[in-house]
């Protein structure tokens, strides 16, 4: 690999192959196409292939996703990646015929009331019919109706999920429904969990209405883009996948970069700044190294914050205070009559207070088309997370034949699967602990000192992969813009 610059080129170093470094990769060779300045960016990743948690594989006829199988489009820039990237003709949605889910409550299957979304009803009688909560905890919940609003602004004091539902709805209805919808996308623990870096709306429903209950009662009757009352638990009609599964995305950005461009296996070991040259130096644990204008970092936070421990010990130091926790994705298919409970909707999600491993349960073959044969069925759990971390610790083979354990409990299924794979997350999912805003905001302001280093990553504004694109496409626009300014 050269180590000598060329001064009429502007090396660009990207770390980390996931959505991320790809994203600012494939953006940084957009805004240079139509430059005048020479670009050379180059993509180093630690592991054998580029991706990350995106990781797509075929069994058979099965269509098998062992990260995020789809993302929201809600939020525009993977979408508007998709199109860039010419797969618009690719996406698909969700079956719309059955936009819904359950929740595990006393061993038992109950769909989720309809009309509520993540921690309030805005469907009153089907919430009030339904068996989750007691009569108690819908008494409760009601009060909501005539309890004051917190005194403070939208940019207050922070507050933890679990804190604020039990304040406006009680602690019935955060341990039946809010903990498990909300679990099922951050893996956290809502008494940790940040309300304002996670669900702002909720904090300023209460802020302009008082009332969540209001609130949502008004979001429905006005049919608010922000509340797709339909579906019931998360809002289905917003989630997008691949005709090809999720990692049609990463063959497309891979395609995009130039093969000399991507360096697979390179652990980046060191990073140092030479204040005379102003250059970066990368060095690699294979001994390669790598001088660069500018460095962007798409890393899980800690990682990031070692390399950074010798240039900024301050910005290193919050950096490491931002928490991750570790995942597993268990695929098991099966033959469709080997299945004796009906499956309907999309899956179902587990509470903490059921005291069982499983976080929730996706019935892939109904959420999206062509994830199994027509006879098959495919069912992918989800364990680990902030409340389970031990979970990790079984071998594929115990993490299966546990998940079988609860299959065969609550879907009575008995049979082997047909098929079977384990993939595992370790310390991905980055946690947005209570502060995490104010955190962030440090975190910017220490790199404000360094206009050629950028992080990207699920770290810092949002863990999905659209928030992973934007703030990726951000890095790389920041970069090619000060590279301009300088020059």
């Amino acid at each position: 690999m050269q180590n000598l610059k060329n001064p009429r080129v502007y090396r660009v170093a990207v770390v980390g192959g996931g959505i991320s470094g790809l994203a600012a990769t494939n953006r940084l060779l957009e805004r240079a196409k139509g430059s005048q300045q020479a670009f050379d960016v180059q993509l180093f990743e630690a592991d054998s292939r580029v991706g990350g948690t995106i990781h797509t594989v075929k069994d058979g006829d099965f269509l098998l996703e062992g990260g995020p199988d789809s993302f929201i489009s809600e939020k525009p820039w993977a979408v508007a990646l998709c199109k860039r990237l010419g797969l618009e003709s690719r996406l698909i949605g969700t079956q719309e015929s059955l936009r819904h889910s359950s929740i595990v409550h006393q061993g038992k299957l109950q769909p989720i009331p309809k009309g509520f979304y993540l921690m309030a009803p805005s469907e009153f009688m089907s919430f009030f019919r339904s068996p989750i909560l007691s009569w108690s905890g819908k008494l409760r919940m009601a009060a909501d109706l005539v309890i004051p609003k917190k005194n403070q602004t939208i940019k207050g004091i922070d507050e933890s999920v679990a804190s604020f539902v039990c304040r406006r709805l009680g602690k019935q209805t955060l341990d039946r429904l809010a903990q498990p919808l909300i679990g099922g996308i951050y893996t956290s623990d809502p008494k940790k969990l940040s309300l304002q870096a996670t669900f702002p709306k909720f904090l300023e429903m209460e802020q302009q209405h008082r009332s969540l209950l209001i609130a949502m009662w008004k979001s429905r009757k006005k049919e608010s883009s922000f509340l797709d009352t339909r579906p019931a638990g998360p809002r289905y009609g917003l989630f997008l996948s691949l005709d090809g599964g999720m990692e049609l995305l990463v063959d497309a950005l891979r395609k995009r970069i130039p093969s000399k461009s991507i360096h697979l296996d390179r652990q980046l070991v060191s990073l140092e700044r030479n204040n005379i040259s102003k250059q970066w130096m990368l060095q690699f644990q294979n001994g390669e190294s790598f001088e660069a204008d500018a460095v962007c970092l798409a890393l899980p936070a800690y990682q990031s914050g070692n390399l950074l421990k010798n240039i900024n010990p301050n910005l290193a130091k919050n950096l490491l205070k931002i928490e991750y926790t570790s995942t597993a994705t268990v695929n098991l298919g099966y033959s469709v009559k080997d299945i004796p409970a009906p499956l309907n909707g999309f899956g179902f999600l587990v509470p903490e207070i059921e005291n069982r491993p499983l976080l929730a349960c996706s019935f892939s073959h109904l959420k999206f088309d062509s994830r199994a044969p027509k006879s098959g069925a495919l069912l992918r759990i989800f364990l680990g997370g902030a409340l389970q971390p031990a979970i990790l610790d079984y071998d594929d083979r115990e993490l299966i034949n546990l998940v079988r354990i609860h299959l065969r409990e609550l879907l009575e299924i008995s049979r082997e699967p047909r098929m079977s794979w384990v993939e595992r997350h370790p310390n991905a999912m980055a946690q947005y602990r209570v502060g995490h805003l104010d955190l962030v905001k440090e975190i910017d302001a220490g790199l404000s000192k360094w206009p050629h280093l950028k992080l990207a990553g699920n770290g810092f504004q949002g863990v999905g992969i659209p928030d992973c694109i934007h703030r990726a496409e951000g890095c790389a626009d920041e970069i090619f813009k000060q590279n301009l300014n300088s020059s």
